[in-house]
C-alpha cells in the first residue's frame, strides 16, 4: 500500500495577506506528515504530526495563533480517530495547551472515554505532564486587534463566518502502508464565540472520522452547520455507497449547502488511496502527498503539482 497524506489550514475567505503562509503551512504539514510515514510511522502518528505542525503556526486558528471568544479568551478544540479500532479522542475548550490534538490522542491511549472538556480536560493534561502554557501566548498581537475591532457582536455566527474574519480549523487524514487510516482536526472556533460554544471539530463524525473499511474525512466551515449534518460521516457513507472519494466530499458540501446554508470544506482518504480536498467557501489551503509528488491549492479548481525528494 502506497502512503498518502491530506492537509488543510481551513476554509473560509482567506485574505491575501495570509495566503501565501497558508499554502506554504499545509505544504510543510503535509511534507512532515509523510516523512514520518516513510519512516515507519503509522497514520494516526501522521496526522498527529500533521496537525501539530499547524497549530504551531500562528497563521492557522489552531493552538497558537487561535481567535478569541466574546470574553477574550481561547478555547481550542481537538479531535483524532484511529480508523483501525475506531479508537477516538477528542478535547474542547481547553484554554492552555498548545497542541491540543496530542491532549485529543492522550484522551484516547490513557482513558476509557472519547472527549474531556474545559477543566476536567486540562487537570487531566496537567496530571500526565502535557506542557502548559499561559494562554496570553497563544493569541497573536494581530487577533487581539481583531478581537477589540469586533467586541460588538452583533451579527450572528454565520454571518460572521462569511465575512473574512476568518475560521481556519486544521486538518489532516492519512493513508498509511499497512493500509490503515487515521483523521485529525483542530480549532480555536471562531472569533466573538460564546463561552463555551463547541463547533464541529471534536465532536466525532462531524470534524473529523475514519474507518479502515471505508476510509478518513476532516472538515472545515460553519461549526453548526458541519454538525447538523454529521458532515465527515455523511462523505464516508457515500464512499460506502461506492462514490468516489471526490464525488462524495462534493455530493456532501452541496447536501450541506442546500439542507442547512453552510458552507464549508473536507478533504478525504479512501481505503485505496483515492483523495479529495473540496470546498464551497471562497478560499481553502490544502495539500496532498503521495509517492513523491506534492499537489496543493487555495482557490476553487486549482491544483498544483510539484515533485518533492524525501530522501
Amino acid at each position: 500500500m502506497s502512503a498518502v497524506i491530506v492537509v488543510h489550514g481551513g476554509a473560509w475567505a482567506i485574505p491575501e495577506d495570509l495566503a501565501q503562509a497558508s499554502v506554504a503551512g499545509v505544504k510543510a504539514a503535509a511534507q512532515r506528515g509523510f516523512l514520518a510515514m516513510k519512516t515507519g510511522a503509522s497514520a494516526l502518528e501522521a496526522v498527529e504530526l500533521a496537525v501539530r505542525t499547524m497549530e504551531d503556526d500562528p497563521v492557522f486558528d489552531a493552538g497558537h495563533g487561535a481567535v478569541l471568544n466574546a470574553d477574550g479568551e481561547v478555547e481550542l478544540d481537538a479531535i483524532i480517530m484511529d480508523g483501525r479500532t475506531l479508537a477516538a479522542g477528542a478535547v474542547s475548550c481547553v484554554r492552555n495547551i498548545p497542541n491540543p490534538v496530542s491532549l485529543a490522542r492522550a484522551v484516547m491511549e490513557k482513558t476509557d472515554h472519547v472527549m474531556l472538556t474545559d477543566r476536567g480536560a486540562n487537570r487531566f493534561a496537567q496530571s500526565i505532564g502535557i506542557q502548559e502554557v499561559s494562554p496570553e501566548s497563544l493569541v497573536t498581537e494581530q487577533e487581539r486587534r481583531e478581537w477589540e475591532k469586533n467586541r460588538k457582536y452583533s451579527s450572528g455566527v454565520k454571518e460572521l463566518f462569511n465575512s473574512q474574519w476568518g475560521h481556519d480549523t486544521v486538518g489532516a487524514v492519512a493513508l498509511d502502508c499497512s493500509g490503515n487510516v487515521a483523521c485529525a482536526t483542530s480549532t480555536g472556533g471562531i472569533r466573538n464565540k460564546m463561552v463555551g460554544r463547541v463547533g464541529d471539530s471534536p465532536v466525532i463524525g462531524s470534524g473529523g472520522y475514519a474507518d479502515n473499511l471505508s476510509g478518513a474525512a476532516s472538515c472545515t466551515g460553519h461549526g453548526e452547520s458541519i454538525l447538523r449534518v454529521t458532515l465527515a460521516r455523511l462523505i464516508l457513507f457515500h464512499m460506502e455507497q461506492g462514490k468516489s472519494t471526490a464525488d462524495a466530499v462534493n455530493v456532501s458540501l452541496t447536501y450541506m449547502g442546500e439542507r442547512v446554508r453552510g458552507g464549508g470544506g473536507a478533504i478525504a482518504v479512501s481505503r485505496t488511496g483515492d483523495w479529495a480536498a473540496w470546498f464551497t467557501t471562497e478560499r481553502m489551503a490544502w495539500a496532498a502527498l503521495e509517492e513523491e509528488c506534492l499537489t496543493y491549492g487555495l482557490n476553487p479548481g486549482e491544483a498544483f503539482k510539484e515533485p518533492v525528494n524525501m530522501h
